[in-house]
C-alpha cells in the first residue's frame, strides 16, 4: 500500500510539473465599506500553487477603466491566462492579483468628501485583502497597475502613498494636462469630472485646489524627487491613443525631476487588444521588484 501511494504521489507530481498549471479566478467577492457606506466588489486571481503551498505571495492591485467593473480584466483582459503563461514560463513570480470595482470614482476622493474611494482603498480594502489571503505585507512585495482610469488610479495611489507600493505599471493612463482640462467640452467635463472637481466649472475654474492635489502632472511637479523615487514606474501608451499627450507630458516631467522610470510608446490605440499585449510587460516590470 505504501508503495502504491508513493507511486501515485510521484505520478501526480509528474503531471503537475509536465503540463502548464492554471491559477484560480474568483469573481465578485464582497467587502462592506463603512467609509463608502456600501458593498465593494472585487475579483481575485490566485496563482497555481496557492491551494497546496503554505507560502505567502506578493500582490498586485489591478485597476479597471472607466465604466468597467471588477470583472473587466478577467472578461476582456484575460488576466488569468496571461498570468498563468507568465508564471509557467518563469517570466513572472507567482503572485496574487486583486481587481476591485472602482465604479467611475477615478480611485480618488471627490472634492466634497462624499465619495472617499482612496480612503476606503487604503484604510479598509487593502487591510481586508491582506488579512484574508496569504500575502506578504511589505511595500517591496506590493505593486499596483491599471488601464486608462485605472492607470490614473495606480499613479495617484502610488504617488499619494509611496510608502505602500514598490512599483506601478500605468497603461494608457487617463492623465490630462491643465490646458486639456480647461478646454474640455462642458458636457464631457460635467459628465466625467464634475462630481470629482466641481460640477459646472468652466475654463480656469476647473484648475482648483482639488485638481492640484490629484492631477498626476501637478503631483510630479510639486513632489520632491526623492519621494517620487520611492516607487518604480512603468508608463505605457499607444501612439494613436487620445491620452498620448498627457502620458508624454508625464514622461517629460519625470525626466525633469531625474526620476528613473520606464516609458514606452508602441503602435496602437485605446483598446483591449493593446492592453492584453502590454499587461504581461507591466506585470513583468512589477515582478522584478519582488526579487532581490
Amino acid at each position: 500500500m505504501r508503495y502504491f501511494s508513493l507511486c501515485l504521489l510521484l505520478c501526480l507530481l509528474f503531471v503537475q510539473n509536465g503540463q502548464a498549471q492554471q491559477g484560480k479566478v474568483i469573481e465578485s467577492l464582497e467587502m462592506q465599506s463603512s467609509i463608502l457606506g456600501k458593498t465593494v466588489r472585487y475579483s481575485l486571481y490566485l496563482p497555481p500553487d496557492y491551494d497546496y503551498a503554505s507560502r505567502s505571495y506578493p500582490v498586485v492591485y489591478l485597476l479597471h477603466g472607466y465604466t468597467d467593473d471588477e470583472t473587466g480584466w478577467i472578461q476582456f483582459g484575460e488576466v488569468n491566462r496571461l498570468a498563468d503563461a507568465g508564471i509557467n514560463s518563469g517570466e513572472l513570480p507567482p503572485m496574487i492579483i486583486v481587481m476591485p470595482d472602482g465604479g467611475v470614482s477615478w480611485y480618488m476622493n471627490d472634492s466634497e468628501g462624499k465619495v472617499r474611494w482612496e480612503d476606503m482603498f487604503v484604510q479598509e480594502f487593502m487591510p481586508h485583502i491582506e488579512q484574508s489571503y496569504r500575502i506578504r505585507r511589505k511595500k517591496e512585495f506590493r505593486g499596483i497597475a491599471g488601464l486608462s482610469m485605472g492607470g490614473f488610479g495606480s499613479l495617484l495611489l502610488s504617488m499619494h502613498h509611496p510608502d505602500l507600493f514598490g512599483s506601478c505599471a500605468a497603461l494608457s493612463s487617463g492623465v490630462w494636462t491643465s490646458e486639456q482640462m480647461m478646454s474640455m467640452p462642458q458636457d464631457r467635463y460635467d459628465r466625467i469630472y464634475g462630481l470629482l472637481y466641481g460640477k459646472g466649472l468652466e475654463g480656469e475654474q476647473r484648475i482648483n485646489q482639488h485638481w492640484y492635489e490629484n492631477s498626476i502632472i501637478s503631483l510630479v511637479r510639486k513632489t520632491d524627487a526623492e519621494s517620487l523615487k520611492q516607487v518604480r514606474y512603468y508608463i505605457d501608451c499607444g501612439d494613436d491613443d487620445f491620452l498620448a499627450i498627457g502620458n508624454s507630458t508625464l514622461h517629460i516631467e519625470l525626466l525633469k525631476k531625474e526620476v528613473p522610470h520606464e516609458y514606452r510608446v508602441r503602435d496602437g490605440g485605446h483598446s483591449w487588444s493593446y492592453w492584453r499585449h502590454t499587461l504581461p510587460i507591466g506585470l513583468k516590470f512589477i515582478g522584478e521588484s519582488f526579487h532581490r
